[in-house]
């Protein structure tokens, strides 16, 4: 597959050669939504909270005495049975309750089949170098428009490119990630996909490209010591 590379100005300064079968070849619809469900629901904070009877406001008096009545028998209005009351079984939910999990290699298949997906789609712009002299906001909404990537964009920045990153950073509809966690879910929550041919590359050519046994055995990035 041959993907155009662009400069700063938006005009065609040479090609890049992808290779399809190391992105899985062909599109994988059921494992890229399992990777985007997972992504997903682990961005969840689990704050999800309700009331018990002990921690609603409220006077513990007892309604009304225990016998002579002909009613049943109450303690204070804070009985779950009431309106305003507290919760039989209120819910306490932490995050790791909503947490999901996908193996490593399944994950880095994901990751790669959705940047296919969006080749495919002619959504990928790749820049010669993606880089800007000050942090102007102004010039990177000309370089969007430039590259005619102005509705929703994420752009995948080396942690080094800091003036890049401040221009960017007040744009409407543009979401910012480092290359090192370019992953499925961000890729598809936005139109199209802005990376630097060096970025790509090396994000082509790294640990997400072990997606075999060699993922285990020989990890890239890893020290002597967690590979034993």
């Amino acid at each position: 597959m041959q993907v155009p590379v662009l400069n700063m100005q938006g005009s065609q300064v040479g090609q890049l050669t992808i290779d399809e079968q190391s992105l899985g070849g062909a599109l994988i619809p059921a494992l890229i939504k399992q990777a985007y469900v997972r992504y997903h629901a682990n961005t969840r904070q689990g704050s999800a909270r309700t009331k018990n009877r002990r921690e609603v406001e409220g006077s513990t008096r007892k309604i009304y005495k225990q016998k002579g009545t002909g009613n049943a028998r109450h303690g204070d209005k804070k009985s779950n049975i009431f309106r305003g009351g507290g919760h039989g079984h209120s819910k306490k939910r932490v995050r790791e309750d909503y947490r999901l999990d996908m193996p490593k290699k399944m994950r880095r298949k994901a990751n790669r089949n959705a940047l296919l997906s969006k080749l495919l789609d002619g959504e990928v712009r790749v820049i010669d170098s993606l880089s800007m002299k000050a942090p102007k906001t102004k010039d990177f909404i000309n370089f969007l428009e430039a590259i005619k990537a102005e509705k929703s964009a994420l752009i995948a920045l080396p942690k080094t490119e800091e003036n890049t990153r401040m221009a960017a950073r007040n744009v409407d509809a543009v979401e910012l990630c480092s290359v090192d966690s370019l992953n499925c879910f961000q890729m598809l929550n936005n139109r199209f996909l802005v990376i630097g041919k060096a970025e790509l590359e090396a994000w082509l050519k790294g640990p997400t490209s072990q997606t075999g046994k060699d993922a285990k055995l020989k990890p890239m990035g890893a020290s002597k010591a967690e590979v034993k």
